[in-house]
């Protein structure tokens, strides 16, 4: 859907520069990943704030260099480009994936949906899960978090702007890209991926689940996002500021790994104690806790050892980041 067929392209642009003055945003109906096009700018040294959005995308990219596809309709994914420099990077996408789920609160509510069966959950690093009225835990939403050096993006934004950052703070170009699953599709597994070789560690697969699954009612892409991006904006304007400590509290109550038996893509096996100051996720492991980095490995609770009434199903297929 191009800017000049979307009737929600100027409030979701108002609304988003006011959460983050300056930024710009592009509808596309098509492209192979927002998160690669922002890239692809940033190498050519365009570091200015943007949400670039796409009805469809054909080579769209996750955690570990899984890929996806999306047809228009189907999904929400879009990319935003912001020059930032925080103290600490650690736990980024936990912000951002909390913004996701308040965000989705905020839009049944204006709906005036009333989502009963179930919670959403966030599932570290970077996923959002709706855990449904039957205990069935599938991904609603996945979140890339890609950095670029932001030359221009340093003499245009000093530091002290945004945030009581120091200058010696290093300012980089940030890809944030968001896939957002709003019709309930059938995706198969994608083979060889972390999923299936955490499956064969006896990892549970996690299907796919949609907004309108969780809330009852077909989203509008622009209702959405008009609330979803200037969400996302103001958590990462505090997350610079602050880092993920002002947030490690709130997160805890949307850990859909906290007390579960997990296993990692090494092979470890251990218990999810939440996550730390950092972002980084806690595990009892072998009468320790160990902390575990989200470049390291991936988790998935695990398939034989669910507590009562949680259950997991599906094909695992890795969908949507953007």
């Amino acid at each position: 859907m191009s800017a000049a067929h979307n009737p929600w392209h100027g409030q979701i642009e108002q609304a988003a520069q006011a959460a983050w003055p300056g930024l710009a945003l592009q509808w596309l109906p098509s492209i192979d990943s927002t998160n690669t096009e922002l890239m692809r700018r940033a190498a050519l040294g365009q570091s200015a704030p943007a949400l670039l959005v796409a009805d469809a995308q054909t080579a769209g990219r996750g955690r570990l260099g899984r890929r996806w596809q999306s047809q228009p309709g189907q999904a929400l994914t879009f990319s935003l480009g912001l020059p930032l420099a925080p103290q600490d990077w650690s736990g980024l996408s936990l912000v951002v994936g909390m913004a996701v789920v308040s965000a989705l609160q905020a839009w049944a509510r204006a709906q005036g949906v009333a989502v009963s069966a179930g919670r959403l959950g966030l599932k570290w690093p970077n996923d959002v899960w709706w855990i449904d009225g039957a205990g069935h835990m599938r991904k609603m939403a996945g979140i890339l978090i890609e950095t670029a050096s932001a030359p221009q993006a340093v003499a245009a934004l000093p530091v002290a702007a945004a945030s009581p950052a120091s200058p010696l703070r290093q300012m980089r170009y940030a890809v944030i890209g968001i896939g957002l699953n709003l019709l309930p599709q059938a995706l198969p597994e994608q083979a060889g991926d972390a999923a299936a070789r955490l499956h064969d560690l006896g990892a549970a697969r996690v299907g796919m689940a949609s907004v309108a699954e969780w809330a009852g009612v077909a989203p509008d892409a622009g209702a959405v996002l008009h609330l979803l991006a200037p969400a996302v904006l103001s958590a990462v304007r505090q997350f610079e500021a602050e880092g993920f400590a002002a947030f490690q509290p709130a997160f805890a109550a949307w850990d859909v790994l906290a007390g579960l038996p997990v296993v990692l893509s090494d092979g470890r096996q251990g218990e999810g104690l939440g996550v730390d100051a950092q972002g980084q996720l806690l595990l009892a492991l072998g009468g320790q806790v160990v902390h575990i980095h989200s470049g390291e490995v991936s988790v998935r609770p695990l398939a034989q050892s669910q507590p009562a009434g949680l259950q997991q199903e599906g094909s695992g297929y890795p969908c949507c980041a953007s």
